[in-house]
């Protein structure tokens, strides 16, 4: 059974809040371009990937 991730508010709201890293970690200094703005765009973008990843497991009890 494959959970429709799309449809739940918390992956719409994982999505909303990488848009808003991206835009903040925009204004950073170029210096920390490799460094600090990378790993929080890096971290951002794993919530709703782990939302999506868990909603193909076969189980409700590993979708939760």
């Amino acid at each position: 059974m494959t959970h429709k991730f799309k449809e739940l508010q918390i992956w719409q709201r994982s999505r909303a809040f990488c848009s808003v890293i991206y835009k903040l970690t925009s204004n950073f200094p170029e210096t920390e371009k490799f460094g600090l703005v990378n790993q929080l765009r890096r971290a951002s973008v794993s919530i709703p990937s782990n939302i999506a990843e868990g909603s193909a497991r076969s189980s409700n009890k590993d979708f939760y």
